[in-house]
Formats: C-alpha cells, sequence, structure tokens
C-alpha cells in the first residue's frame, strides 16, 4: 500500500470507470478516499483524459506532484472497444439523446463494413459532436446544443492506426479502434453510418489502453476505496 507521502509527492492512479459516472464524480470520490485514510486536508487530484458517463473503462489519475504529467499522458494513443448500431442516429451520437432519424440497413453487408473500415483509418478529417464539452466562443458545445441553438464546427485531423470490426449481428457492429488524441468515437460511430449508405450512433463504449496504461490493471473506485480505506489486496 502506498503511504501519504508518496500520494502527495505523486502517483498514477488507474481507475476502471464504471457506468454513468462522470471523470469529475471519481476524481472527486478518489480524493475523498486519499484524504479520508491520511487525514489530509486536501491533495491534488486530476484526470488525464474525459471518459463520457455513457462510456466505461481506463481513466488515469495523477495525484500531488504528477498532476504535472497530465498534458503528456493526454497526449498518448488510445485504444477502445464499443457497439455501433446502425438505421438509426441521434443528437448526440450515442445514447444521450433519442433516435432522430431512422434509416435503411437491407444494403449493408459484412463486404461492405469491413470495406468501409478502409476508409476511416489513417489520417481523416472528423468534426467533434454537438454535445462535447469542446468551447466555442467561451461556451461550451452541448450549452449551444441543449439550448437549440445552431453552432459551427470546425473539423479537426485526427489519426486512426487501427479499426477493426470484431462482430456483426445487424444492425449492431462492435469494433476495436486505435486513435490519437482529440479522436471522437462517437463521431467515427456516426460517420461510419453514414458511410454505409445509412446511419449510425454509439451504443456503447470502453477504453481500454492509453499508451501502455491497460484497463486490465484498473480499479473501480469501489475497489480503490476498499483497497485504501481497508487494506484489501488490489491484485486482479
Amino acid at each position: 500500500m502506498k503511504t501519504k507521502e508518496e500520494y502527495l509527492t505523486g502517483q498514477i492512479v488507474l481507475i476502471d470507470k464504471p457506468l454513468g459516472w462522470t471523470s469529475f464524480q471519481v476524481v472527486n470520490k478518489v480524493r475523498w478516499i486519499i484524504r479520508q485514510k491520511y487525514d489530509l486536508k486536501k491533495i491534488k487530484v486530476g484526470h488525464a483524459g474525459t471518459l463520457d458517463p455513457l462510456a466505461t473503462g481506463l481513466l488515469i489519475l495523477c495525484t500531488g506532484k504528477f498532476t504535472k504529467k497530465i498534458p503528456e499522458l493526454q497526449g498518448q494513443t488510445k485504444e477502445y472497444t464499443g457497439t455501433i448500431t446502425l438505421g438509426a442516429t441521434t443528437p448526440s451520437y450515442d445514447l444521450e439523446t433519442e433516435i432522430d432519424q431512422k434509416f435503411p440497413v437491407e444494403h449493408i453487408t459484412p463486404e461492405l463494413i469491413l470495406k468501409t473500415t478502409e476508409k476511416f483509418v489513417g489520417e481523416i478529417e472528423q468534426v467533434p459532436p454537438v454535445f462535447s464539452a469542446l468551447k466555442k466562443d467561451g461556451k461550451r458545445l452541448y450549452e449551444y446544443a441543449r439550448a437549440g441553438e445552431e453552432v459551427t464546427i470546425k473539423s479537426r485531423i485526427i489519426e486512426v492506426s487501427e479499426f477493426e470490426i470484431t462482430k456483426i449481428e445487424l444492425p449492431k457492429i462492435t469494433f476495436r479502434v486505435v486513435c490519437s488524441k482529440g479522436t471522437y468515437i462517437r463521431s467515427l460511430a456516426h460517420d461510419f453510418g453514414k458511410a454505409l449508405g445509412s446511419g449510425g450512433h454509439l451504443s456503447e463504449l470502453r477504453r481500454t489502453k492509453i499508451g501502455d496504461f491497460n484497463v486490465n490493471k484498473g480499479l473501480t473506485p469501489e475497489g480503490f476505496e476498499k483497497t485504501l480505506l481497508m487494506g484489501e489486496s488490489s491484485e486482479k
């Protein structure tokens, strides 16, 4: 078990974020656990890359002086697994909002799906979802979206080094993707559906790796609490 001094000097904590939690809630929970354990008035804790509430998986937390490492960690390659549901779109490109349009899927074959993935490997131009935390003119994009205001979003160049389809059970397809910082998997799902001559939205997402860090080594917030406050083993 780590000492108080080690957490203050700096530690990297790997958390397996549960469904429904915001990244901010995870940071607050872990900070509270460390403060409780070591009777600290305050300790710096930050995360190296947001995960949406509807996503699960790896969230890297840095404590103490290691919060200075956050920009470096954020820049590392990320791996995700997930599910795209074809034949329908949503304004948020995931399940945060209701389906707004339906599209045919009868023409979609496994061959077409596999061929289309090739268009999404390498450097590609991507428009972030309007339901995102990116800022424009001092406001977050989701604030415009929830107010029903139109907003123009600039595209950006991102890199997808691997895009593998792991299962096809139409209208659902499961995938694994390895991508650069700044990639929105929700936008990838939306654009992929469009490229298939249909529509699509992200119905499940899990972040499995950031650089060399793997979610297999992560603990849930509850697991971290048991390990630190109750002294249980953290071995997986």
